[in-house]
């Protein structure tokens, strides 16, 4: 492993994790709204969050964690299902169609607008985010048994 990939594996690990708390605590405050008709306005505080939170910890994870992986691997570059394929031959993550889903529903979070839709995408991260956080821990764990890495 190269000076310059370990510095940038654990700023990515450190952003990782700071990333995982955050969601944590929007998920936990969400399960306590569940789903209604109508939301007030701190509410959908919560669940706009929720959201945005999700979105960018599933990008940390494909984009950045997932190709650092592959590099400490010595794994070809590819597309994103590349990735994902190898992840979960890594048992990275439970399942390679699942993370296609989360990123599908990323990609609808940041480009839907209509407020009808926006509840099935509240829907629909709440029920995708414990394998979002199920992922973190399992990088976690293969860096430091494959790897001997420990985040600080």
């Amino acid at each position: 492993m190269t000076k310059q990939l370990l510095t940038i594996l654990k700023q990515e690990l450190n952003t990782l994790e700071d990333a995982s708390n955050i969601l944590t605590r929007s998920y936990e405050i969400c399960k306590q709204i569940g789903q209604k008709e109508n939301y007030p306005l701190e509410e959908l505080d919560h669940l706009e969050a929720l959201t945005s939170r999700f979105a960018r910890l599933s990008d940390l994870l494909m984009q950045k964690i997932f190709r650092i992986v592959d590099e400490l691997d010595l794994e070809t570059p590819g597309t994103v299902r590349d990735r994902l394929n190898r992840a979960e031959k890594k048992r990275l993550i439970s399942s390679a169609d699942s993370f296609i889903k989360i990123r599908i529903l990323r990609n609808d979070i940041a480009h839907e607008y209509m407020p009808q839709a926006l509840w099935q995408i509240y829907k629909q991260v709440m029920e995708w985010t414990p394998c979002l956080l199920d992922a973190v821990g399992e990088v976690k764990q293969y860096l430091y048994e494959k790897h001997l890495f420990k985040p600080q």
